[in-house]
């Protein structure tokens, strides 16, 4: 025989509803209390750091990596509708203007901006995005390669199109990598639309090597480490990375040295935006904030080999001593119009002049 109950009484029953409500909303807030970082690739922070965060704030933090910055930021226009996280970052002058044309990020302006050195805070990131680091795109020399051949290290832009240093270099693809999009924007800037496309044209026809991301084309294409090309585009800090993860960290000279000459180098401020529609705004305004805090801001240039945004952070020794930063001549000027249209234009002629009708063995 089935046992019968007794009516539960209305006091009861209200009692187990106010304790329900109560775990549902302790549950909610306890959901709220995370954000979801979308980075590129070569993001990195200390996990001591990201600890210090939550212990401050209470908030966890979850990462996601969208592949290069290029990848990434097409990841975030294709879920913009429903965004897989409430913060990207990786977006620099180039990409901006595609970000801002898909209306991707909720305006914000971090109180820690005034803390930021006045040269990284340009008109267009104004309560959008907000810088957090500063690289500096160039090409890296493999030394031992160039003693061991007999050649001069190139000394110019022009030196990478002539036959002498034919099936050398190797670069990333514009279309998906952040530092590629910077130095066709910089060649651009350096020849002028003609006579960029011209020189691209040049570097084709002297085998110049093409990959997606600077992950492969550094360490898959570049003779360092068991490829081809001795000459590599990457940053001007890199020489840094490789004495300190290097058998003689004590080394006076990098084994890779930067292609120094006019318009060598192409500046490029990394950001951080709150994505419109995110889950957690309020979190995401609290991560932006801590990443231009002196704890995050500290920790940049041993984990991403980029310049802290903060004039305050003093930098590492290994950093200091081999990390170069171009001359004022050195930087290529961006050009004027960074619009995503012409942007887009570019990207195309670019791969027009550099990919079509090309060896498919030159671009993997």
């Amino acid at each position: 025989m089935t046992e019968m109950r007794a009516p539960t009484p209305r006091a009861a029953i209200v009692r187990q509803a106010a304790t329900l409500l109560a775990a549902l909303a302790l549950t909610g807030a306890a959901l709220a209390q995370t954000v979801t970082v979308l980075t590129h690739d070569s993001f990195a922070v200390s996990r001591e750091v990201v600890e210090a965060f939550t212990a401050e704030t209470g908030i966890t933090v979850r990462f996601v990596a969208g592949g290069d910055a290029g990848a990434t930021l097409n990841r975030a226009i294709l879920t913009r509708e429903r965004p897989v996280a409430d913060v990207l970052f990786g977006v620099d002058e180039g990409l901006l203007p595609r970000a801002l044309a898909q209306d991707l990020f909720e305006p914000y302006a971090s109180p820690q901006l005034e803390a930021v050195d006045p040269a990284y805070r340009l008109d267009v990131f104004e309560e959008v995005v907000t810088p957090i680091d500063a690289g500096f795109v160039t090409f890296n020399l493999d030394r031992d390669w160039f003693e061991a051949d007999g050649r001069p290290l190139p000394a110019s832009l022009d030196d990478l199109a002539s036959p002498a240093y034919a099936g050398l270099t190797v670069v990333m693809d514009p279309a998906t990598s952040s530092p590629g999009l910077a130095f066709l924007l910089g060649t651009i800037g350096v020849y002028g639309e003609q006579g960029a496309f011209e020189y691209w044209a040049a570097l084709r026809d002297n085998d110049v090597a093409v990959r997606s991301g600077w992950t492969d084309a550094y360490y898959t294409a570049f003779s360092r480490y068991g490829g081809d090309r001795p000459i590599v585009l990457s940053y001007a800090s890199s020489p840094a990375a490789e004495v300190l993860f290097s058998d003689d960290p004590d080394a006076d000279e990098a084994p890779t040295a930067n292609l120094r000459c006019r318009g060598c180098s192409v500046r490029q401020v990394e950001t951080a935006g709150v994505l419109r529609g995110a889950a957690n705004p309020d979190e995401a305004r609290a991560f932006i904030d801590f990443m231009l805090s002196p704890t995050f801001q500290a920790d940049v240039p041993l984990q991403m080999f980029v310049y802290p945004v903060r004039a305050d952070i003093p930098l590492p020794p290994t950093f200091a001593a081999f990390a170069e930063v171009p001359a004022a001549d050195e930087l290529a000027p961006l050009p004027a119009d960074l619009s995503a249209e012409r942007v887009e234009q570019w990207l195309d002629q670019w791969t027009d002049v550099v990919l079509r009708d090309r060896d498919p063995s030159s671009t993997r």
